[in-house]
């Protein structure tokens, strides 16, 4: 089963809110039930919000009345600013927008070639992704030797894309190959994606897991515990920073001090040309409930004040490589990612 997918004028998605509890699919029926199903995070995961957005335009189109070429382009721009809206940081939502628009643009023949034509790009944009995920866990597995113990944070999985993966597509890939692998979920918090649901994907493939809490990491490390950190990314700068989920800058600095590569795992559509470096990427800030409750139950003080930051930016020098589905990125990163991103 997909995380998100066409069907016939409506696009189902799997309500992640909800997991491992139980498996719900919602139906959104128009743009703006994708808008919200994004920025409520039903949908999380920087491809997976990609394709959302545009499967959001493909209904737009889908149900338009619009008379003309001029008047459906009109109302998909007005569609692409609310899904804008959503949420900040991940750069595939936008990089999905444009490329819809941009194909709707170059469509002056009739209103019926501009719908099939919006349409055809979203669901091209979300078989893409699955082949995307299979190629990085290809390159990806090649870091992954038999025995090892791989360190995860947040989730990166066929929850996080359209199916398959990004960095736990790398170890699935590993898994399907007969390597014996072990993985450490970091928990995740405030929204626990790594317990909810990396931790549900895992047991799902049957991939050996062990769950600890974000604050073991230094302690697995020191204890020769972990040969490899993977993480995914929700944009990452020129110069080869990566913004992930808020937990990953202090990961990347433990591998450091214990030697330990750190790889980002992310499709060149996560990749950012326009930003020189990770100072300038938007860091989304979300609502203090998600720090002060879980599932609606207080864990701290009535009206303590919360800093929620969803994402923070890692500097490169800590990041060991960058695997995209066209091969490792190494440093100097602001010259290697030019020649992945143009070759």
């Amino acid at each position: 089963m997909r995380t998100i997918e066409w069907l016939d004028g409506k696009v189902r998605l799997i309500d992640q809110r909800q997991l491992p509890r139980e498996l719900v699919l919602e139906e959104c029926t128009d743009c703006r039930q994708v808008a919200q199903a994004i920025k409520e995070m039903h949908i999380r995961g920087a491809p997976a919000i990609g394709a959302a957005a545009a499967f959001g335009l493909a209904l737009t189109a889908y149900h338009s009345k619009a008379a003309s070429p001029e008047e459906l382009l009109q109302e998909l721009e007005e569609a692409a600013r609310l899904l804008r809206t959503t949420r900040p940081t991940a750069v595939n939502l936008f990089w999905a927008i444009d490329r819809v628009l941009s194909k709707a643009r170059a469509i002056e023949s009739d209103v019926v070639a501009l719908k099939e034509a919006v349409i055809q790009e979203a669901q091209a944009i979300a078989e893409e992704d699955v082949n995307t995920n299979k190629r990085m866990g290809a390159y990806g597995a090649e870091l992954i030797e038999d025995g090892y113990n791989i360190l995860t944070h947040c989730n990166t999985g066929a929850l996080a894309t359209v199916d398959y993966g990004t960095a736990l597509g790398v170890v699935r890939t590993a898994w399907e190959q007969g390597k014996r692998i072990h993985v450490w979920v970091d928990e995740t918090r405030p929204r626990l994606q790594g317990a909810r649901l990396t931790a549900w994907e895992l047991k799902q493939l049957g991939i050996p897991a062990t769950l600890v809490a974000d604050n073991a990491a230094g302690l697995l490390m020191r204890s020769g515990r972990v040969d490899i950190v993977l993480v995914g990314a929700d944009r990452i700068a020129a110069n080869g920073d990566v913004a992930n989920k808020i937990g990953t800058y202090n990961l990347a600095v433990l591998a450091r001090e214990h030697g330990l590569p750190f790889y980002s795992v992310a499709p060149t559509s996560t990749v950012d040309l326009s930003i020189p470096s990770g100072e300038h990427i938007p860091i989304e800030e979300r609502d203090a409930e998600e720090v002060t409750h879980i599932r609606g139950i207080p864990i701290a003080p009535e009206g303590m004040p919360v800093y929620n930051p969803a994402f923070d930016v890692t500097p490169h020098r800590y990041v060991t490589g960058i695997v995209t589905e066209k091969g490792i990125v190494y440093p100097p990163f602001e010259l290697n990612l030019k020649k992945v991103l143009r070759g």
